[in-house]
Parts: C-alpha cells; sequence; structure tokens
C-alpha cells in the first residue's frame, strides 16, 4: 500500500446533485440539461435567477425534450461530460 494514501470509501467526497430541464437530446448517450436558481445578490439582498447548461450523460437514452431530471457529479467521461443522469423526476406529454 502506498503511504498517505486511504483506499476507504467513507473518505470520497460527496457528490454534487442538481435538478433541471432537459433542452437537447440530439446526441448519442448525451442530453443537455438546463439548471434555473434564484439567489440572493451579496451586496444589494435582490433575488437574481441565474442560469446553467450542463452536458449529461444518458447511458440509455431515455430522457427526452422538456423532462425533469435528477443529475449527479461524476469522473470525467469526455472534455465537457462530468454530470451523469440519476432519475427522470417528470416526464413532459
Amino acid at each position: 500500500m502506498i503511504k498517505g494514501y486511504k483506499s476507504d470509501k467513507k473518505n470520497r467526497n460527496i457528490r454534487k446533485q442538481k435538478q433541471g430541464i432537459v433542452i437537447s437530446d440530439k446526441m448519442e448517450k448525451t442530453i443537455v440539461v438546463y439548471e434555473l436558481r434564484k439567489v440572493k445578490h451579496r451586496f444589494y439582498g435582490k433575488s437574481v435567477t441565474k442560469n446553467k447548461k450542463y452536458m449529461v450523460h444518458d447511458e440509455k437514452n431515455i430522457s427526452k425534450n422538456g423532462d425533469k431530471v435528477s443529475i449527479m457529479e461524476t469522473r470525467p467521461i469526455s472534455k465537457k461530460k462530468c454530470w451523469r443522469l440519476v432519475t427522470i423526476l417528470e416526464k413532459f406529454e
């Protein structure tokens, strides 16, 4: 065993989880998820909306445009993909 190396799983960092809406499913095994959140401005205290797009790995191509999904951080899968699909919260009709 390497000195200073800990292989216990309990030492692994907690992975981030986010929710968003699928805005593109045209790629193979990849979806684009749009996250919209409200935060308070640091100085003025006013509510400000912030948004971001994430490239998400969808192994089985099960999610479609408009679905509300839950995603989790993972190891880098490609240059822009470091998130994976956990569950579909709501299906879009």
